[in-house]
């Protein structure tokens, strides 16, 4: 497994955003971790990616533990958010050449131009990124998010931006990537169909606990209680976000 959270607990205060999560990444699949709004999915992928730290619990990436292996670990994977920030004044080849050093990516400027072909946005090279469109800074996002081939993805809402035939396009791009690279991808999304169609297997959320998981199908019978053929993750999600936070499923 390349990912491993054990009672993880984030507080703010007599809050509680995430309330001891245990989950398993294996190795090269695409895991969806979903939920509604507040329920701690982007609190864990930031206690992922070291930006902050859990009250309680611990996270082991690659084998070791993420406190002390910090900038190795990081080193070996990537992220993006359709929320995190680039600095506006440089162009979008400027940008990615900043996180190309910071990932020590060999021929960078290669493989910023090969990635830029592939989500479509090669037009916008020498664009300032305060030129951009949501959608576009989301593509850019994503061109940084492969720049050192990652060994794991932490894709956090990736086409929250997008319309629909972009979303498509992007949905296609990143399968075909992650299967040409190995990739393991932690996946958020409140898109339903989105998750069916990308992730292997979900873990559901709500209010900071895990109250379902396994794959689409699974969870879909254990929740439905019906014994269907095919998932059905927009009526599971509706159901399981009107549950209370102690009412698990059992699969």
């Amino acid at each position: 497994m390349l990912v491993r959270v054990e009672g993880l607990t984030k507080t703010y205060g007599k809050f509680t955003a995430v309330d001891d999560v245990s989950f398993v990444v294996n190795r090269g699949e695409i895991a969806g971790l979903v939920g509604p709004n507040g329920a701690g999915k982007t609190t864990i992928i930031h206690i992922l990616l070291g930006l902050i730290s859990p009250t309680a619990g611990r996270a082991e990436l690659f084998g070791r533990e993420l406190d002390s292996n910090r900038e190795a670990i990081l080193q070996r994977l990537n992220f993006t958010s359709p929320y995190m920030a680039f600095p506006v004044r440089l162009t979008v080849m400027e940008n990615l050449l900043v996180f190309a050093e910071i990932y020590k990516v060999g021929d960078p400027e290669r493989k910023i131009d090969e990635l830029l072909d592939r989500f479509d946005i090669a037009r916008l090279k020498n664009k300032p990124v305060s030129k951009l469109s949501s959608g576009e800074t989301t593509r850019v996002g994503l061109c940084k998010a492969f720049l050192n081939n990652p060994e794991l993805l932490l894709l956090d809402e990736p086409t929250a931006y997008l319309d629909h035939q972009a979303a498509l396009q992007v949905r296609e791009i990143l399968l075909d990537l992650q299967k040409s690279y190995g990739t393991t991808i932690l996946y958020t999304s409140h898109n339903m169909l989105e998750v069916q169609r990308m992730c292997d297997r979900i873990i559901f959320l709500s209010y900071g606990r895990v109250i379902a998981s396994g794959t689409p199908i699974e969870v879909t019978r254990s929740v439905l209680r019906e014994n269907r053929d095919k998932p059905a993750l927009d009526e599971v999600f509706l159901r399981l976000a009107s549950r209370r936070p102690d009412e698990a499923v059992s699969n």
